[in-house]
């Protein structure tokens, strides 16, 4: 999904109107005695209620935050429209460390300013909060999705992001190589986290050879403890440096910059993470140096499935089956761009737009 943010009137700084131009609305929060500092973005509901998770992060400014958020919201509106769901897009972000900032108050604090959008935004796990954290958030708000399986939920989402992301990576083998196995390719995966770890598992099962690469020395540590046969390299440069198959940016967003395509070795790059291109252009970089793009926010949509699929009571074999699909909008994605002589990550948003705007027809904002 592509876009930028226009200038503000005059010339000067952007604020908030200028940043979020096609958002709907932009909700501050503040809860001075837990700390709470969070902003919650909803782009659009021509689909449905807005659904996204929230992060936790240390975001240097606020400045940060409010552009990650509004960057984040917009592709979930995407990602609900590629994967077919009935659903808007929207993402929070909380401004801090999780390891020291976040508390049940805050937590509960937060899921009252939740609640007092009535049902306009679904929120869920991301970086740095988890199914335990959606669980207390629910005490104080019915609009929670990603609980523990104790209270009904769906638990892990990174189970089938992770699982969606492979699909998606057979797909591109399939319009690669002519096979849609990564057996016998090298698949350099950067971030082995929450949904990196399962994606190794994939990939080893398939018969690939991975090597990983993470900040935290004990993901790293989880996975090889696993899969010995997992390779691991300092940092990420040095994993895009080395000779690879494919390329899976699992971390946070801005992975693929100007220096990173111009060395890659890759022909498929194919991860989970959120808003992989550092600039609008970079997908048609890779598609001039030959390297086959997996939108993101398609792959990526697993977590999504899983999580939306509380909204009408959880199964897991049924999330798993629409998240199995991820293979097939891949393939129609990529044929589409074959056909247009564009970019995957074109033709992907062509078909979100094209589906936001005609249901989106019928319905107009969700009141709630």
């Amino acid at each position: 999904m592509t876009g930028t943010s226009p200038a503000g009137p005059q010339g000067l700084p952007p604020g908030v109107f200028d940043q979020a131009s096609g958002h709907e609305q932009v909700v501050y929060c503040h809860d001075e005695p837990t700390g709470l500092r969070a902003i919650i973005a909803i782009h659009s509901t021509a689909l449905g209620p807005a659904l996204g998770g929230t992060r936790f992060y240390p975001y240097a400014s606020e400045a940060d935050a409010l552009a990650d958020v509004l960057n984040l919201s917009r592709g979930m509106s995407y990602k609900a429209a590629l994967a077919g769901l009935d659903l808007g897009g929207g993402k929070a972000v909380s401004i801090g460390d999780p390891t020291t900032l976040k508390t049940e108050a805050l937590l509960r604090a937060y899921g009252r300013f939740v609640q007092s959008l009535n049902g306009r935004y679904y929120t869920a796990c991301d970086v740095g909060t988890f199914s335990e954290d959606m669980d207390h958030i629910a005490r104080e708000c019915s609009f929670v999705t990603g609980r523990t399986a104790a209270h009904g939920g769906a638990g892990d989402s990174s189970v089938l992001t992770a699982y969606g992301v492979f699909q998606g990576m057979r797909a591109a083998a399939e319009a690669t190589w002519g096979a849609p196995t990564l057996h016998g390719r090298t698949v350099g995966v950067a971030g082995v986290g929450k949904v990196g770890h399962h994606l190794v598992r994939h990939l080893v099962e398939d018969g690939a050879s991975v090597t990983v690469t993470d900040v935290n020395p004990e993901a790293i540590a989880r996975v090889q403890a696993e899969h010995p046969e997992v390779l691991a390299v300092a940092d990420a440069d040095t994993l895009v440096g080395t000779e690879l198959d494919v390329y899976a940016p699992c971390a946070l967003g801005g992975a693929l910059s100007d220096e990173v395509v111009e060395v890659m070795s890759a022909k498929i790059v194919c991860g989970a993470a959120n808003n992989q291109l550092a600039h609008d252009g970079i997908e048609k970089q890779l598609q001039d140096r030959g390297v086959l793009y997996a939108p993101d926010y398609m792959v990526n949509s697993g977590g999504l499935i899983q999580v939306a699929d509380e909204l009408e009571g959880f199964s897991f074999d049924r999330a798993k089956a629409r998240a199995e699909k991820i293979y097939d909008t891949t393939k129609k994605v990529f044929a589409l761009a074959e056909d247009e002589g564009v970019p995957p990550a074109v033709a992907a948003d062509r078909i979100a737009e094209r589906r936001m705007r005609e249901v989106g027809r019928l319905r107009g904002v969700w009141l709630g």
